[in-house]
């Protein structure tokens, strides 16, 4: 492993001993180098400390000694971008990383699409595989790339030559879903800021029947009307306001022919946009201000609108047909799946934001306690979401006269913008709601799409730190422009039916079969024993057994079955009145696959470029680059460790030793 003659080197332990404490020494030097020999790290000691300028084994310097557990005012900061050519920015305060992660893993699916999987699939008696596939596949996910962003501090693409470089286009791949989900994400907050420049007004527009849009259908049906019948093909106000109005779908007759693009959409996506830039074009620094606003501001809507509904006629109906156990369901195995599918995309792991967010930390943070307490506000916070949208759907139940799941029957944005948008018509004050309401929406897609592009924005600066990082804003300006146009087929009056598709295949089964091979090529090629040893070097404690079998078993089980189900129940897709036909099925696939063959065709060219003999090749390619023999490393931990008073011999030994090698230890 080491480069230099054996001549050269024993003179360099030689001098190394005489300076770290003398003849005592030897034998403990000699069993600090066999602690790493073989390139993979045993078990070490409970607690690791570092001292002044020591870099461990990800090629990036601590500054001063810091206990494992310093926080954030603290800790090193000092660490060096993925190159090594400067100091790498760090987060102003501990809890604006805190914030950005809640805020990243609390998404607009937390509001609609747990509540809504939550009922179907047994109410209460569902929140026992959530826990479970929370507990044994969420959470190991969520706390791995938290620990492999802030060890090696890179994106999702440089990171992989420290880890497993023939897996690179993992990150590429990631990088392409990341712009997907900017595509439609982001059309989302622009229906919510229509909806919002809309209720500005003393009578809000869908709660009438007698504008432009509406149809005979249209049926006015408030809480102050009496003896009006409520028939299977009525329609209420706020659905011809969606559909007719904000969507104008009627327009299009499927995704054959989108129609022309909406210009008032088209000036709410881009002043979307703009918020986005200015939020994150100077990086961590703002964005990491901005999120004390966005990530805070949901949570005091969530508990004015749960008072609110709780006060609500009817808000008992929809608490109880939200919990109530059906232990039946749980014999399905679609409970299992939705659980599972649930919790991955609700804590996000393998879109790159975690990895890139965590790169900023310093180096001793423990993220270890950032995981469990950001997971758990999330499931808590999808929790607390069902109960305000079944207290206003008890509501609509009872002014209906029908049962809750009748008024429940849609997922996704229609139980936003239809039903709920409804019920706080509804209500007393509702101009006022309904502002809170939208502009709670829209900070919570706000946050997400911070967090997607700085994990683009991370990766392609890592990688390309000589052309990008002094350009930093206007590579953010170009990749905004790149997002906006390439969310312009989802601002036609078909949008709605694009938006559904690229929700559906263009993103879910690619990022789960990425985060796959990431989990395999973390535990079984980089291996557990060294990620562990890396863990402890950080936090000063070894991750627990439990931890480990997760890693390595659990977990990729937990995405092979979530894969699997996907392939053999594959998903039926409609929206309104349209049944999506076989063709587009082939689509989405096809456009799933784009991103996901970045990590084939990765493969191939770097075996193809790789240098060596043929048996050399492949061994090189999973091992990882590390700017310092491992052995090495370990053997200047080692004397820090057994001399603590003996530091500044210790440094003066690294000096050497760099000088001759040329290593940056």
């Amino acid at each position: 492993m080491l480069t230099k003659d054996k001549g050269e080197n024993e003179g360099e332990r030689d001098k190394e001993r005489e300076d770290a404490g003398g003849e005592e020494e030897e034998t403990q030097q000699e069993n600090g180098r066999l602690m790493l020999a073989d390139g993979v790290g045993q078990r070490g000691p409970k607690s690791l400390t570092s001292s002044s300028g020591q870099q461990v084994s990800n090629g990036f310097t601590t500054s001063t000694p810091q206990s494992p557990r310093e926080g954030p005012g603290t800790a090193a900061s000092s660490g060096g971008t993925a190159s090594g050519n400067g100091p790498r920015e760090t987060w102003s305060k501990k809890m604006d990383f805190l914030l950005s992660v809640i805020g990243y893993a609390v998404d607009l699916g937390n509001v609609w699409r747990f509540p809504y999987i939550c009922y179907q699939n047994g109410g209460g008696a569902f929140l026992l595989p959530y826990l479970l596939m929370a507990v044994f596949g969420g959470v190991p996910l969520f706390y791995m790339e938290l620990a492999l962003g802030q060890f090696h501090r890179s994106g999702c693409i440089s990171i992989w030559k420290h880890i497993c470089p023939i897996f690179k286009g993992i990150g590429f791949a990631i990088c392409i879903i990341a712009l997907y989900i900017a595509f439609y994400y982001n059309t989302i907050m622009a229906w919510a800021l229509y909806y919002l420049l809309s209720s500005f007004r003393p009578t809000l527009p869908w709660t009438t029947c007698t504008n432009e849009w509406n149809t005979a259908n249209c049926n006015r049906y408030m809480s102050t009307d009496h003896n009006v019948s409520w028939s299977n093909s009525s329609t209420s106000p706020a659905e011809e306001f969606y559909t007719r109005q904000v969507l104008q779908v009627h327009l299009s007759p499927g995704l054959h022919q989108l129609g022309s693009v909406s210009w008032q959409l088209a000036l709410c996506l881009l002043f979307i946009f703009t918020v986005v830039y200015f939020s994150i074009w100077k990086g961590v620094k703002t964005s990491g201000k901005v999120v004390w606003v966005t990530a805070t501001f949901p949570y005091l809507v969530l508990v004015v609108l749960l008072i609110r509904g709780a006060t609500l006629p009817g808000a008992w109906r929809g608490v109880v047909f939200y919990l109530k156990p059906d232990w039946d369901k749980l014999l399905s195995t679609t409970v299992w799946i939705d659980a599972a599918a649930q919790i991955f995309f609700s804590l996000g792991p393998g879109f790159g934001v975690l990895l890139a967010f965590a790169s900023y930390n310093p180096f001793h943070n423990n993220c270890y306690k950032d995981a469990l307490v950001t997971s758990s506000v999330n499931c808590l916070t999808s929790f607390l979401s069902g109960f305000v949208i079944f207290t206003v759907l008890g509501y609509m139940a009872e002014m209906r006269q029908q049962n809750v799941d009748d008024v429940a029957k849609d997922a996704g944005p229609s139980l936003l913008f239809i039903i709920y948008a409804e019920a706080i018509a509804n209500m007393p004050a509702a101009t006022f709601f309904a502002i809170i309401f939208f502009l709670m929406i829209i900070m919570l897609g706000l946050d997400s799409t911070f967090a997607g592009l700085e994990g683009v924005i991370t990766a392609m600066l890592d990688e390309f730190p000589h052309i990008l990082v002094k350009r930093r804003e206007w590579f953010v300006f170009g990749l905004v422009c790149v997002c906006y146009l390439g969310a312009l087929s989802t601002l036609t009056y078909g949008g709605a039916f694009v938006v559904k598709l690229f929700e559906e295949y263009a993103t879910g089964p690619a990022v789960i079969t990425v985060v796959l091979l990431e989990v395999i090529a973390v535990s079984w090629f980089y291996g557990t024993n060294r990620f562990c040893n890396d863990i402890q070097v950080m936090l000063g404690f070894y991750p627990g057994c439990f931890w480990r079998v997760c890693w390595v078993a659990i977990c990729p089980c937990f995405l092979l079955f979530i894969i699997i189900s996907f392939l053999a129940f594959p998903p039926e897709v409609k929206l309104f009145h349209y049944q999506y036909p076989q063709w587009t099925t082939v689509l989405g696939y096809c456009i799933g696959v784009s991103s996901f063959v970045c990590v084939p065709a990765y493969m191939i060219y770097h075996l193809l470029n790789a240098k060596g003999t043929f048996r050399q090749v492949p061994y090189h390619s999973v091992k990882p680059k590390h700017n310092t023999p491992p052995h090495v490393v370990c053997h200047f931990r080692y004397l820090e460790i057994k001399y603590p008073l003996s530091k500044t011999k210790v440094v003066q030994s690294y000096s050497r030793v760099s000088k001759k090698t040329g290593w940056q230890i």
